[in-house]
């Protein structure tokens, strides 16, 4: 009994204990709750990123706009320039020239090594010498022989000598003059060696061919040069690049379709693109006749008027033919240029451009002109002045916020 009494006591609850104490969950519930807010309240409001775009600004339409015909691209090129080379392969022993250098006609730029072709001008001076000593010591036998034919001559009249000792001493003097003539010619043949191995000789000093200017220095003292392509490794074929800076003239190349309306001495004005504030006058030379089939142009010649040292060969240059009414006054500007790219065209006379307004854009509706050269001329919705963006204009609207691109 006493066991089972134990047993049922230590099932009882002990009331005297103190009960733990539990704390309270709705400090956590609050925070956890402020924090979705706050994190809801900045995915909701934050800025979008801003878009990188470049700015143009928006300025008249004029300047060569005004009468132009047909705008096109080409490039500088120089009519008269060589490539300097020596006329014989040799070792390069002296060099005259940079690059820039300005150079005169018959100028040295250049010599090579002539040891050699010294050596082969003396042996020619010494094989002349010896054939004059050859014909000096014929033409003396010669005279030797005729007198002694003479001699005979007399002596068979008299009947002293017979007549083949005469007809013996006329044969020797006849054949010691054809040695004579042969001498001559040895003699001919020794002054003519010395006028070849003399120009071998000249031809390892280079000059310049016309007056001009150096743009590219192709070899240095101790290299060896060749007038031929297949010189080898290591060979070079020229020690530079001659230019004559008056023969600079613009090479473009005009669609076949608008060629109708370009003619010999027709004005021009031409734009570096290097320059393009500086207006170059300029006129039509010729039209070659003839057309690249790969590419559907016709190339056409312009005269550079002007003279000036800001124009370098292989420059680009834009340039705008000119019809008659280009010698008049020109008439006011109409509209402005935009780049290609700082407008979304709608159609052949709408479009849309993004105008800057500090940080933001403002969506506009313009109306498109003509395009040229200097991009998409604009007819109205825009002021000269203004801001517009280009680029990527596909992520913009009204409103958007950009960052300018540096």
């Amino acid at each position: 009994m006493n066991d089972k009494s134990d047993l049922l006591g230590q099932l009882k609850i002990d009331r005297s204990a103190t009960p733990e104490t539990r704390r309270p969950l709705w400090p956590f519930a609050a925070i956890a709750g402020a924090a979705v807010l706050a994190v809801g309240g900045y995915l909701l409001f934050k800025p979008a990123d801003a878009i990188t775009v470049k700015a143009v600004t928006v300025r008249a339409a004029g300047g060569d706009g005004g009468g132009s015909v047909l705008d096109a691209s080409g490039y500088v090129v120089a009519r008269r320039a060589a490539t300097v080379s020596s006329k014989v392969t040799g070792k390069v022993q002296e060099l005259h020239v940079e690059e820039g250098a300005h150079v005169k006609a018959g100028e040295v730029l250049a010599r090579l090594d002539d040891s050699n072709a010294r050596a082969a001008l003396a042996l020619a001076r010494a094989q002349l010498e010896a054939a004059k000593a050859a014909l000096a010591q014929t033409q003396a036998q010669r005279k030797d022989a005729e007198r002694q034919a003479a001699r005979n001559k007399e002596l068979v009249g008299k009947g002293l000598v017979s007549q083949s000792a005469y007809d013996t001493a006329q044969a020797t003097a006849d054949a010691l003059a054809a040695q004579v003539d042969a001498a001559q010619g040895n003699v001919a043949v020794a002054e003519r060696n010395i006028g070849v191995y003399q120009q071998q000789l000249d031809d390892t000093v280079v000059r310049a061919p016309f007056d001009g200017v150096i743009t590219v220095k192709n070899a240095q003292p101790g290299e060896m040069i060749s007038p031929l392509s297949a010189g080898g490794a290591g060979t070079r074929t020229g020690i530079g690049t001659l230019v004559d800076m008056d023969s600079l003239e613009i090479e473009v190349d005009v669609n076949e379709n608008f060629i109708n309306r370009v003619q010999p001495g027709q004005p021009v004005t031409g734009k570096l693109n290097a320059y393009p504030d500086w207006q170059i006058p300029c006129e039509v030379i010729a039209v070659i006749p003839t057309a690249d089939r790969s590419k559907a142009t016709v190339k056409v010649r312009v005269r550079i008027k002007t003279k000036d040292p800001r124009i370098l060969p292989d420059m680009g240059v834009r340039v705008s033919f000119l019809d008659d009414a280009a010698r008049q006054p020109a008439q006011a500007p109409r509209g402005f240029w935009i780049p290609d790219d700082a407008v979304q065209a709608q159609g052949t006379e709408n479009g849309v451009v993004y105008v800057l307004h500090d940080d933001k854009v403002e969506r506009r509706a313009v109306k498109l002109g003509g395009h040229g050269s200097e991009g998409q001329q604009v007819l109205s919705g825009l002021t000269a002045g203004e801001r517009v963006a280009s680029g990527d204009l596909s992520k913009l609207q009204d409103g958007s916020q950009v960052k300018l691109a540096e």
